[in-house]
């Protein structure tokens, strides 16, 4: 079947700023060359019909009526679009379309990548102009109010606003961004993904009780500070100073002094990857990604048996500048920088290692090779 309309809207990775976007910390981020594909045809009939080349079953449903609860489908991504930009716009028109995803599911984002398609496709369908910055908003409280997953804007901001030559850089407190390019003194590199076998629901996951977490640990330095505590849904570890923190953290419950710990040494770290990128030092940088992974480990206390073992493998082989657990870090993949020259070496060491720890992996585990990549887009 011929389709009107195509629609790329990439899968992301985020090598520095982990777990720290939901209490508005900063962040860091690519898109790259692979994601989700919607191919469709606005029709003026109001109703959406979709297929999925990735997952069974069809969806339809009336774009003109209100949205109902989960069905705890695919399609509830589509109806989470619609939910988000009916609060915003008429929607009269629906589509029919297809949608089909190019990896595994497990740590890259493809929740929000497919709600970010949904959000262009059903907007251009109803001639509705959405800058950039909008798709973002929208898509993101498609997730939290639809789908119900408590997260920032990191992986909205990576999948509508990414660039192929440079690293988006986002502070989730004033929502503003830039992108910094590539030094042309910079090594070059490759994104490995390595996916442990597992895949991942994080709405049904401890990542919630992870964002729950480091507000009550806002909250205990409020406490012990005699301050007036907020609203908890209007509490973030941002608002409260270093200062504050390290005056409290003995007196508080170990694990919610632990979150904060890993939110304020992300923040430092952020700031060192943003100059070390813009001096071109990829050693720097990817040290300063391993080191988020042992604070995630450690201090977020995320991360699989799986998930670490890949992470301890990478770490001692040569050509792997840095790297990480992949989002939110409960199963799913691990992400890392090398250097092209490595990449067949990496691949079939982290292979052989992984699979001897884990030989019932042994036909889900996959490596994935990927570069950055533009944003979110329409494709002529």
């Amino acid at each position: 079947m011929e389709f009107q309309y195509h629609i790329f809207s990439p899968y992301r990775v985020c090598p520095l700023g982990a777990h720290v976007d939901h209490q508005h910390g900063i962040v860091t981020g690519f898109a790259i060359n692979k994601g989700v594909d919607l191919w469709f045809t606005p029709n003026e009939d109001g109703k959406v019909h979709l297929e999925s080349r990735t997952f069974d079953g069809v969806v339809d449903f009336d774009i003109t009526k209100g949205t109902l609860v989960r069905e705890m489908h695919w399609g509830d991504y589509a109806r989470g679009a619609k939910y988000a930009l009916k609060k915003r716009f008429d929607l009269k028109k629906g589509i029919n379309g297809v949608v089909q995803g190019s990896l595994p599911v497990g740590g890259l984002s493809s929740s929000a990548a497919v709600l970010i398609a949904y959000v262009m496709a059903f907007a251009k369908a109803n001639d509705i102009m959405l800058q950039p910055f909008e798709v973002v908003k929208i898509a993101s409280e498609a997730e939290r109010e639809y789908i119900g997953l408590n997260n920032g804007l990191l992986d909205q901001a990576c999948i509508a606003l990414g660039k192929k030559d440079g690293l988006l850089f986002l502070d989730c407190d004033s929502d503003d961004y830039r992108i910094i390019r590539r030094n042309p003194e910079m090594n070059d590199f490759e994104i490995g993904i390595f996916f442990s076998g597992l895949t991942r629901s994080l709405v049904n996951s401890d990542y919630n009780l992870r964002v729950y977490e480091c507000k009550t640990a806002a909250w205990n330095v409020l406490a012990y500070q005699n301050q007036p505590l907020k609203e908890f849904n209007k509490t973030f570890l941002r608002d409260i100073p270093k200062e504050s923190y390290e005056a409290c953290k003995d007196r508080m419950p170990a694990r919610f002094a632990r979150r904060a710990k890993h939110f304020y040494s992300e923040y430092r770290r952020v700031r060192q990857g943003v100059t070390a990128w813009e001096t071109g030092n990829l050693e720097l940088f990817g040290k300063l990604c391993f080191d988020s992974c042992e604070s995630s480990i450690h201090n977020y206390e995320c991360g699989s048996p799986e998930l670490i073992a890949i992470y301890e493998i990478m770490r001692s082989l040569e050509g792997v500048y840095g790297g990480r657990f992949s989002g939110a870090g409960f199963k799913g993949a691990c992400i890392a920088l090398v250097d092209p020259a490595c990449k067949e070496n990496v691949e079939k060491e982290l292979t052989r290692q992984y699979l001897e720890k884990f030989p019932e992996y042994e036909k889900t585990f996959k490596v994935f090779w990927v570069k950055p990549d533009d944003g979110a887009r329409f494709v002529e």
